[in-house]
This record gives C-alpha cells, structure tokens and sequence, in this order.
C-alpha cells in the first residue's frame, strides 16, 4: 500500500550561497512510502502522519545541507530507519532556485527494504 504525503512546507537553510544558509526559506517535501495494509481502522494500526513530519522536521533542522540531493537521501534514510516502512520516495522541490527562471528544482531519493 502506498502512504503519500505531498506539498509537505518546511523551512530550512539550505543551499550553497551564504544568504540560502543565513535566510533560509520553505522546502517543499512530496513523501510516498510503501507501507503494510493496517489490519484494522485503528491508527495504532498505521504510519502516524505525524511522525513523518517530525522525521522531516529532525533532518532539516539537524544540518544544514549544500545540496537538496544530500538532503532528500538524508531524509529517506530517516523514514526507513524511524518507521515502518518497506521503501521511501523523498522528493524535495526547492522553489525559485537562485537566479533561474524556474518555478522549482527538485531531487528525489528512494530507499527499499
């Protein structure tokens, strides 16, 4: 079964250049886990939403990282070793990278069991 949380807004102070790291601004994380079918309609029986922005949240604020590559790797190896999951798709989109005329770059990491 696959668990989506898209459009995830965290803010971070990544990037290469010294303003990306002193200003930072709004990461935005698409996450798809592939997860056990809960047994029952219970969330003890499920992967807590919640508990997938903490993860998040935590990797963010640990470091901050030169590239959004490293930091969607960092952020998959957090959910496969916190959760119970079978695999993890990080995609982290940064809006308006620098001086490119684009509405967002993004990298995407995916881990399996």
């Amino acid at each position: 079964m696959k668990l989506e949380l898209h459009g995830l807004e965290i803010f971070g102070r990544h990037g290469v250049f010294e303003n990306e790291k002193r200003d930072g601004q709004m990461f935005l994380y698409d996450v798809e886990l592939d997860v056990d079918e809960p047994a029952s309609d219970g969330l003890d029986q499920a992967v807590d939403y919640r508990l997938i922005v903490d993860a998040v949240q935590d990797v963010s604020d640990s470091r901050s990282f030169d590239l959004i590559e490293s930091l969607a790797a960092a952020v998959a190896d957090a959910l496969m070793t916190r959760l119970p999951v079978r695999g993890a798709l990080v995609r982290v989109r940064k809006p308006h990278p620098g001086a490119i005329p684009a509405q967002w770059s993004a990298a995407t990491a995916e881990r399996s069991r």
